[in-house]
């Protein structure tokens, strides 16, 4: 059977270039013995001689130009064009006839066989190109092989296909298809192996899912399978969850379709324990064969397993470092939620160590203003383990006292005055503070009056943060939560909203701020070379030529300039609002491709006006009300009307709050990079932004120095270590609470956390259920802003946490998750603003989910299912 165009499936000169990624790894993987169906490859040369026959190769680049990945309309524009050149071209006859004599090779008459794509690039370490070339099944007889095979080397020029391929930077004239024709394992049941824990990254685990029927519905998500998690080391089944399997995939007389299961094979369970060990001994063997971690497709016919593929994993979440969480002090308790949710990784050396003392003096301060004594119980309040933020409670017997003799009288006073007091005199001298010294000369100020500068900025900072804690971060959850009763118990009946419906349609600082920016992209539209440079240009390239004075060719400059001069003006009034509290973390102003994102979304007609969004919620929230009104009496009306009130007056002034926070991290940048420079100059430091791996004492040293003249220490070898240290931790799950415990002082503590307790299972990760609905689809991980421009329309944001400079990605996604936030977050208010899904507060989302990967967000049930297919 061999031939240039035909080769064994064995063959050992079956290689990448010959027989494609696919067809190599299974000429490997039968070389080494493992159970793989036989068949044979149609190479790459048959591939070259059909596009060269027929005169196909020029007319393919000539319509790739106009492919654009950012815009998927134009991929499925360039396939059609693609596609209809493969269908008109005939198969040489030398190729038709060796495939022929192949096929007759096979044993039996008119054998069945499954045709697979196998292309050049495809199935390697670095990228697995899953899913982006066809597999047909069930094919039998000559011409329906022959008809099968020109399709695949068609679906090397898929609109997906072509996609993957530009985002990767792959050369399109350089890619090539093979084909396997394989004989085809008559599976009674199917899945996919992964050789370690798609979830959370463990080696010496494997992942299994499994359904009954052909492989198909598996690997295309048209089924939740079976999931089972095996140790390697003993073959013994750590966890199993058994699916609610709806459909299979059968054979039909030629191809296949998908049928409703029989009711009694719906929930039991595919693989018996014996036959999850073997599979999992088969995908070590495989892993040992290749020293990767594997995804391998299986089938299981006759009571005999089949591997009908294997490629590398190529995103697999990395393993948590083993951190020991030792307590600071073992007396006490320590959790992360309220403004510890605004510092969702690790701090860097010179936030930590302002904040911590800073934040501390400024609670202690605002506790006292309240009860009119200085209180033991909140000493050390906010703190850091293992460079996580923390608050710290203890209850001796002393604090329980001043517990009852002053905070107990004070709350009522907090309740009436906490917000009265941020509103008229903190917020003032916070946004005062910062504009004194943002209207200074800072270039010309000494570095003794950059480090004064910068402290009294930062004390504002946090004199505002904590302030938040007791007004409107304390009271607003508060109110929601007590309304949220109120309405459920007494006035709503079967079929009515649910109770933010009632609190929504207010308008704030983030929706002020997303309505700006929806009525700049609107001005843009009437600039028709404007508009098509900002929809056609990479946001980050858009960004960076703002910076300049150079006009994009093409675009009238007044019009240019114009542009630059109203989005310069937008990013004044709301590109302060912080992604992280943590001010080593760049603004919406340092970092705008997430706003240019959006813009050009708007820009291509998708996105909602949100001030029809909001009109449209406020309606919706005045019929809830009046609905509910309408059948309460009496006292139950009163208290409906008054947790209302409340609910609905500190809702938007919570969000105020939040998107104020960052009001004077412009002029601390400012300060810093200035002082950073100067670093520089005198040989402290090599790159000015280093500033922030330093410890205050250590830059208040070297500012001593500075003033004093003296030559100054290299703290260069201070900056790397400490940014390996970071990125180490950041890949930690901080617990959200230590130590660990189902209760605190008799309550479960997730009332007071941003983090859900409950864990995951199989592939489902647990969250709060933060804003109802059902969404499957493309996960796009980002940890900040500098992945933004990653997000694409459609996809599910998966995120740390959502504050409200990332509110201009709600308009793009299809969902929302995230690793800290509650059902009274921030996130879970935007999120039914645009009545999208979101489950929140998860703990591991960015950790165990890749971009990319198939995700199913149910934001009713709080989970989050990971598909195992890439």
């Amino acid at each position: 059977m061999e031939h240039e165009y035909i080769l064994t499936l064995s063959n050992p000169r079956a290689d990448l270039n010959r027989v494609g990624g696919k067809g190599a790894s299974l000429a490997r993987l039968l070389n080494a013995g493992l159970p793989v169906p036989d068949g044979f490859h149609v190479t790459t040369a048959a591939y070259r001689k059909f596009i060269c026959k027929n005169n196909l190769q020029d007319r393919i680049l000539s319509a790739l130009p106009l492919a654009d990945p950012a815009q998927p309309n134009t991929l499925e524009t360039v396939s059609k064009t693609v596609q209809a050149l493969f269908t008109q071209a005939q198969m040489p006859p030398d190729v038709a006839e060796a495939i022929t004599r192949a096929y007759a090779g096979l044993p039996g008459d008119q054998p069945v066989v499954a045709v697979r794509s196998s292309a050049t690039a495809e199935d390697l370490p670095e990228l697995s190109f899953a899913g982006q070339q066809d597999t047909y099944l069930n094919i039998h007889g000559i011409m329906g092989v022959l008809d099968a095979v020109k399709r695949c080397w068609a679906s090397l020029w898929t609109g997906r296909a072509i996609g993957y391929r530009l985002q990767h930077g792959i050369d399109q004239q350089a890619v090539s298809l093979a084909v396997v024709v394989q004989l085809l394992a008559p599976a009674e049941a199917a899945g996919v192996l992964f050789t370690a824990n798609l979830v959370d990254g463990r080696r010496d685990q494997v992942m299994i899912t499994a359904s009954w029927g052909l492989g198909e519905a598996v690997v295309g998500g048209l089924v939740t399978p079976d999931t089972l998690i095996v140790d390697k080391l003993t073959g013994h089944v750590i966890k199993r969850e058994i699916a609610e399997k709806q459909v299979m995939t059968v054979r039909l007389e030629s191809g296949t379709r998908e049928q409703a299961l029989p009711e009694d094979m719906r929930r039991i369970s595919v693989l018996s324990d014996g036959e999850a060990a073997e599979l999992a001994r088969l995908g070590q063997q495989i892993e040992q064969l290749y020293g990767l971690p594997m995804d391998i497709e299986w089938a299981r016919a006759e009571k005999k397993f089949a591997i009908l593929q294997a490629r590398p994993i190529t995103a697999l979440p990395e393993t948590a470092p083993q951190i020991e969480w030792r307590l600071p002090d073992a007396k006490k308790q320590y959790m992360r939620g309220s403004i510890v949710d605004f510092m969702p990784d690790p701090l860097t050396p010179l936030f930590e160590s302002m904040f911590i003392p800073s934040a501390n003096k400024s609670f202690d301060k605002v506790v006292t203003q309240f009860c009119g004594h200085q209180l033991d119980l909140f000493v050390d309040y906010f703190t850091t383990i293992n460079h996580y933020a923390y608050f710290s409670v203890n209850y001796s017997a002393r604090q329980w006292l001043q517990t009852l003799l002053y905070m107990m009288p004070a709350m009522k006073k907090m309740i009436r005055m906490g917000i009265p007091y941020w509103q008229d005199e903190i917020l003032p001298y916070y946004r005062a503070t910062a504009i004194r010294w943002g209207a200074k000369n800072i270039p010309s100020l000494t570095p003794s009056e950059l480090l004064a500068g910068l402290s009294e900025v930062f004390t504002a900072v946090t004199d505002h943060l904590t302030t938040l804690q007791i007004s409107t971060l304390g009271i607003t959850p508060g109110s929601e939560g007590l309304f949220t009763v109120v309405y459920d118990k007494l006035a709503k009946r079967s079929g009515d909203a649910a109770a933010p419906a009632c609190l929504l349609g207010f308008e704030s600082i983030p929706i002020r701020s997303e309505i700006a920016l929806y009525e700049l992209a609107g001005g843009c539209k009437k600039q028709a070379a404007l508009s098509a440079y900002l929809c056609s240009t990479p946001a980050r390239e858009i960004s960076a030529r703002m910076q300049d004075d150079d006009t994009p060719q093409g675009i009238d400059p007044s019009d240019w300039t114009a542009w630059q001069t109203h989005f310069h003006n937008y990013l004044e009034q709301f590109g302060y609002s912080i992604y992280n509290l943590d001010f080593a973390s760049p603004l919406p102003m340092d970092e705008p491709a997430p706003l240019l994102e959006t813009i050009k979304l708007y820009l291509s007609g998708q996105g909602k006006n949100p001030s029809e969004r909001l009109q449209s919620l406020a309606n919706r929230r005045e019929a809830a009300v009046q609905a509910a009104q309408a059948r309460v009496k009496g006292l139950k009306a009163w208290a409906f009307k008054k947790t209302l009130g409340w609910a609905q007056r500190y809702g938007p002034l919570r969000e105020d709050s939040i998107a104020e926070i960052g009001l004077g991290y412009p002029v601390i940048n400012k300060l810093l990079g200035e002082l950073g420079r100067r670093f520089v100059q005198a040989g402290i430091l090599s790159n000015a932004g280093d500033i922030y791996w330093l410890e205050y004492s250590e830059a208040a040293q070297a500012v001593a120095t500075l003033e004093r003249g003296e030559s100054c220490q290299d703290m260069t070898g201070l900056v790397q270590p400490r940014k390996s240290t970071w990125n180490m931790l950041k890949r930690a799950a901080p617990p959200a609470h230590l130590p660990a415990k189902a209760k605190f002082l008799g309550i479960n503590p997730d009332v007071f956390l941003g983090v859900s307790t409950k864990q995951g299972e199989g592939n489902t990760i647990h969250g709060y259920a933060a804003s109802p609905g059902k969404v499957t689809a493309t996960a796009r991980v980002l940890t900040g802003p500098e992945d933004f421009d990653q997000m694409r329309p459609g996809d599910v944001l998966v995120a740390p946490i959502t504050t409200p400079a990332w509110t201009p990605l709600f308009a793009m996604a299809s969902a929302v998750v995230t690793d800290v936030g509650g059902p009274l977050s921030h996130g879970s208010i935007v999120a039914r603003e645009y009545a999208i899904p979101a489950v929140l507060g998860t703990g591991v989302a960015t950790r165990f989910i890749h971009s990319g990967q198939v995700v199913t967000v149910d934001g009713a049930a709080g989970t989050v299912r990971l598909s195992p297919v890439e």
